[in-house]
């Protein structure tokens, strides 16, 4: 059969919640890194738990993108879209491709479906279809056929189809079966019969594909021309969760992490507990004010402390976190957002939280914040939130997403040699009868760590007001004016140990400047870059330290002609860039629980060209 090299492709595997679509893309995806191609994933969970089974509500999505090219997003518009019944096909055919391959699963399009889809007709058969290749296979059927000699119930035997389905696209894209083999028999070890059937499922849409003549090509994409390095995938939140188990080696202290679990946070919970080899010591509480006060306890008594989170938890945080402001103690608050307000869409990604990381707290409460903008860079923001947190002694927060979160991307991981260490130094003790003076400050304003039980280091704590060098409680007005504006020039102080803002791609003046932040980072890349070959002056500037901003951040934003701010939010960053430099920034703002296109961002920046 005729093999096509092809540059890129995006496929979605879309189904129920039950029908494994999540564990078939990341299938997908390991085999695809393995191979050497760049690729960009989104997960797409329902928003409810456990929605009906069949409903609109219920599908449960994997997107990856993947090419010989470098790849930024997990891509506008779908290649191949994977629909295990009526309503993945309805919630997912808006964003096909003209021509795209559809493989679907006859027996999701019965009478029992299309009526819980809210669907009239069935799109099999009345033209909805038109225009795209179209692959009919009866998946429900054909894996209960293969795995007929195996003693288990119908129901369990309906659970390998997603393993039919990735077979069967292994030989579409010219794959070998060997690393989900090995992915199933690691899992699977002490659960022969279930091993069994998933192998055979498996090995049974690859040799389907391979022995009827459903299409008459194959496809392969080559590996990318990527920075010569050792690789491995990486997730959001797995990455995030290393950087913080570097941090603590390079500073030599053990880390504690106080969290209650909630979506999509939760899973840096589950990561950091794996690695007690590493002095990590996780705790869960019984809620989210009693998570950051364990942590403030821990980072009290010398710990590398840290809480996570997503903004119902932040907001239940904000009184905790004034006392670490006060306090002046190094703690990371990470956020993971969700799309809200209060419980708002759990599962759906959100930028919105920004304006609540950098005002969401009673009083003067000035805190850095720092963002990651790829699942990869979740590694470097972490370990940078805590180098930041030590070496200035006091907290800060750590944005992500559920974008961010749950996507993955090759990872050309650093060796321990290649991290910088974190020097910490804790107060000493005063052994000739002099008076302790907690709040006596170094050039960056940053004052002593005092650990409990040291000798002469006894001083009072808590969040009313302190008096400067003493920390005694003061009620004095001139100087709660003068603490209050110290802290705030505490934390501008930071801009002179962070980098300077640089350009990502384009020139260094210009006529158009997109600037973003956290995950609109591979859309803007991918648009900018597009325009930039077809020869328009346009530039991307992604900026990490939301505050302090880089200290160049205004020269370079009043060096174009035009600044657009695109946010999946209601217009956030665009608000503190237009209040601190005084520019008519444009917004481009998406509030749909999705990433911002690229698509959507190049119309947006023609239409101001």
């Amino acid at each position: 059969m005729n093999i096509q090299t092809i540059e890129d492709v995006v496929i979605k595997f879309a189904g129920d919640s039950g029908d494994g679509m999540q564990l078939t893309g990341g299938q997908f995806t390991t085999n695809t890194a393995l191979l050497g191609a760049d690729l960009a994933t989104f997960p797409d969970f329902p928003a409810e738990i456990r929605a009906p089974i069949g409903t609109l509500p219920g599908v449960s999505g994997f997107q990856l993108h993947f090419g010989s090219r470098k790849i930024f997003t997990p891509g506008d518009l779908c290649d191949v879209l994977v629909a295990m019944n009526v309503a993945a096909l309805k919630v997912n055919i808006r964003n096909l491709k003209k021509g795209a391959i559809v493989i679907v699963n006859t027996d999701g399009f019965d009478q029992k479906n299309l009526r819980l889809a809210n669907a009239d007709t069935n799109p099999l058969e009345d033209g909805t279809l038109d225009g795209y290749v179209v692959i009919k296979i009866d998946v429900t059927k054909l894996t209960r056929e293969a795995l007929s000699e195996i003693q288990m119930g119908v129901k369990e035997k309906d659970r390998c189809k997603n393993m039919f389905v990735l077979g069967f696209l292994y030989y579409m894209y010219s794959r070998t079966l060997d690393s989900t083999e090995r992915f199933l028999n690691a899992k699977f070890s002490k659960k022969p019969e279930v091993l069994e059937a998933n192998v055979k499922a498996l090995r049974a849409g690859y040799n389907y594909a391979d022995t009827t003549e459903v299409f008459s090509s194959r496809y392969q994409v080559e590996a990318a021309k990527l920075e010569p390095g050792t690789y491995r995938s990486i997730m959001g939140n797995e990455a995030a969760a290393m950087g913080f188990v570097a941090a603590s080696q390079k500073c030599g202290l053990p880390l504690f992490l106080g969290s209650y679990p909630i979506t999509p946070a939760s899973d840096i919970l589950h990561y950091l507990s794996y690695n007690k080899n590493f002095g990590v010591r996780t705790f869960q509480a019984e809620d989210e004010i009693a998570a950051i006060c364990s942590s403030i306890g821990a980072s009290f008594g010398g710990h590398l402390a840290l809480t996570t989170t997503s903004g119902p938890g932040v907001a239940l945080k904000a009184e905790a976190m004034g006392l670490a402001v006060m306090l002046e103690i190094p703690l990371v608050i990470v956020n993971i957002q969700r799309a809200g307000p209060s419980t708002g869409m759990p599962t759906k990604t959100e930028q919105a939280d920004l304006l609540q990381a950098l005002y969401g707290r009673n009083g003067e409460c000035p805190m850095p914040v720092i963002a990651a903008a790829r699942p990869s860079d979740a590694f470097d923001v972490a370990f940078e939130s805590c180098r930041i947190a030590l070496n200035h002694m006091l907290p800060v927060m750590m944005l992500s997403d559920g974008y961010i979160a749950n996507g993955a991307e090759p990872w050309k991981f650093p060796q321990s040699s290649d991290l910088p260490e974190i020097p910490v130094k804790f107060a000493e003790p005063i052994t000739d009868g002099s008076v302790y003076k907690p709040y006596e400050r170094d050039e960056k304003l940053s004052r002593p760590w005092a650990i409990p039980g040291t000798k002469g280091l006894e001083h009072r704590i808590g969040g009313l007001e302190k008096a400067n060098i003493t920390g005694n409680i003061s009620y004095d007005a001139e100087n709660h004016e003068y603490m209050v504006k110290l802290r705030e020039e505490k934390v501008e102080r930071i801009a002179d140990y962070i980098p300077l803002q640089r350009i990502e791609s384009g020139p260094e003046k210009g006529k158009v400047l997109v600037v973003g932040w956290g995950s609109t980072y591979g859309a803007i890349q991918s648009a900018v870059n597009q325009l930039l070959a077809d020869g328009y002056s346009v530039a991307h500037a992604h900026i990490r330290y939301l505050k302090p901003f880089p200290k160049n951040l205004g020269e370079i934003l009043f060096n174009y002609d035009k600044v657009i701010v695109p946010e999946i939010n209601n217009g956030q960053l665009v608000k503190v860039l237009r209040d601190k430099y005084m520019i008519p920034a444009i917004p481009f703002n998406k509030i749909k629980g999705t990433p911002i296109t690229s698509s959507e961002l190049i119309d947006v920046i023609m239409k101001n060209y």
